[in-house]
């Protein structure tokens, strides 16, 4: 591989990144981190069948370190969307903070299979392989994080429903 190749990775890592870190600038630390660490091992490059989930494999092992770590500083949820051909309708717009929103309250184990999945399309096994866990604990935990979501973003809609008595 060449660093030109290498370079080609850069934007899944940052979608990948910016759904992890929450907010652009620890996304692109991350990135960063992620891309002098496969630098540093380029030795490696060679005996690396799948460098998708080897880069991947990396950012998830910094991510974690960096979770681990207390902070110095709060994290906020980012409001920008991902850059899109077309600009989103303020109905979807709201529909993918509401998204984004619901993912940032998934436990960071059912989040990164959530978006491994939905978001790179990665297999299960390949996933199984990033991550360095069985294949069923992706299954369980991909099936728990959909049904979380899934209850949070329906939740949101009915939080707001007011049940009024009648007084007459």
């Amino acid at each position: 591989m060449t660093p030109d190749e290498l370079l080609s990775w850069v934007p899944r890592l940052r979608r990948y990144a910016r759904a992890l870190a929450g907010n652009r600038d620890d996304a692109d630390d991350l990135v960063q981190d992620t891309l002098e660490r496969a630098w540093v091992r380029s030795a490696l490059w060679r005996g690396v069948a799948d460098m998708r989930g080897w880069l991947f494999s990396i950012m998830h092992n910094l991510h974690v370190d960096g979770v681990r770590r207390p902070r110095l500083h709060t994290q906020a949820i980012d409001e920008d969307t991902p850059e899109l051909a077309m600009a989103p309708t303020q109905g979807e717009r709201l529909a993918v903070l509401d998204l984004q929103a619901a993912l940032y309250q998934l436990p960071i184990e059912q989040r990164e299979i959530v978006l491994l999945v939905a978001l790179e399309d990665m297999a299960y096994s390949e996933v199984a392989r990033t991550l360095g866990i069985p294949i069923g604990t992706v299954m369980s935990r991909l099936s728990r994080g959909r049904e979380r979501l899934r209850t949070l973003i329906e939740g949101e809609g009915h939080a707001e429903t007011v049940h009024l008595k009648v007084v007459k």
